[in-house]
C-alpha cells in the first residue's frame, strides 16, 4: 500500500539535486550559466506535474536552502560543492528508499533488517560510483556518512509505527540531509584514538 511513496521521494531528491546544480551553474559558469538560468526551474516543474504541488514545494525548500548556503562560496569550490550537495541529497533519498522497502516487506524485524537495507542502498551506489571514477569511496574517508544514513534509518524505523509512512519518510530524509550537511560544513568527525593517548603509550622497559 505504501510502496508507491518510494518513487516520488527518490525522484524529488534527484530533481532537487539537479535544481541546485543548475542554479549554481547559472551563477558561476559564464556561458552555460545563461542557459542554466533559463531552465533551472524545469526539474521542479516536472516534479509538480508528476506528483503534485506538495512534493514540488518541498523540493523548492530543499534546493533553495542548499543553493542559498552555497551561492557565496568561492568559485574554486564550486565543483566540490556540487558533488557534495548532490551526494548528500542522494544519500538521504536512498536511505529512505531502502528503509521503506525493508519495512514494507513484512519480515517481522522492525529495526535491524530495514536499517541494514537502508544503509546498503544509500552507501552502495556511492561506492560503485567512486570506484568507477577511480576514487577512494566517500564512506571510507568520511565518518559522518554511513553513520548519518544509519541514524536516519533508525529514526524512520522508530517513527514508522507512531506517525505513519509519510511523516517517517520526511523525518528520515531531512535528518540525514541536515546531519550530513552540518558534518560537511563544520568538519565533524567521529572520535579517533591517537597514538599519544594512554592506551597507545609504550610501556617503559624495566630498569636493569
Amino acid at each position: 500500500m505504501t510502496s508507491h511513496r518510494i518513487t516520488p521521494l527518490t525522484e524529488s531528491g534527484l530533481l532537487s539535486a539537479l535544481t541546485v546544480i543548475l542554479a549554481l551553474a547559472a551563477v558561476y559558469l559564464p556561458v552555460v550559466g545563461v542557459v542554466a538560468s533559463l531552465v533551472w526551474a524545469i526539474p521542479v516543474t516536472v516534479l509538480v506535474v508528476r506528483h503534485g504541488l506538495r512534493w514540488g514545494a518541498m523540493a523548492v525548500l530543499v534546493s533553495g536552502g542548499y543553493a542559498a548556503l552555497s551561492i557565496d562560496r568561492k568559485q574554486r569550490h564550486t565543483m566540490t560543492l556540487l558533488y557534495e550537495l548532490s551526494d548528500t541529497i542522494g544519500l538521504a533519498s536512498f536511505t529512505v528508499t531502502g528503509t521503506l522497502r525493508g519495512l514494507t516487506l513484512g519480515t517481522g524485524d522492525p529495526y535491524v533488517f530495514p536499517m541494514m537495507l537502508g544503509v546498503i542502498t544509500a552507501v552502495g551506489g556511492g561506492m560503485l560510483r567512486d570506484l568507477m571514477a577511480q576514487r577512494v569511496p566517500v564512506v571510507l574517508r568520511m565518518d559522518v556518512y554511513a553513520v548519518a544514513s544509519l541514524a536516519g534509518a533508525w529514526l524512520m524505523c522508530w517513527s514508522w509505527p507512531r506517525w505513519g509512512a509519510d511523516t517517517a519518510s520526511w523525518l528520515c530524509f531531512f535528518f540525514v540531509l541536515l546531519l550530513r550537511g552540518f558534518a560537511i560544513h563544520y568538519g565533524w568527525q567521529l572520535y579517533h584514538p591517537r597514538p599519544s593517548s594512554r592506551i597507545f603509550r609504550r610501556r617503559k622497559p624495566p630498569k636493569a
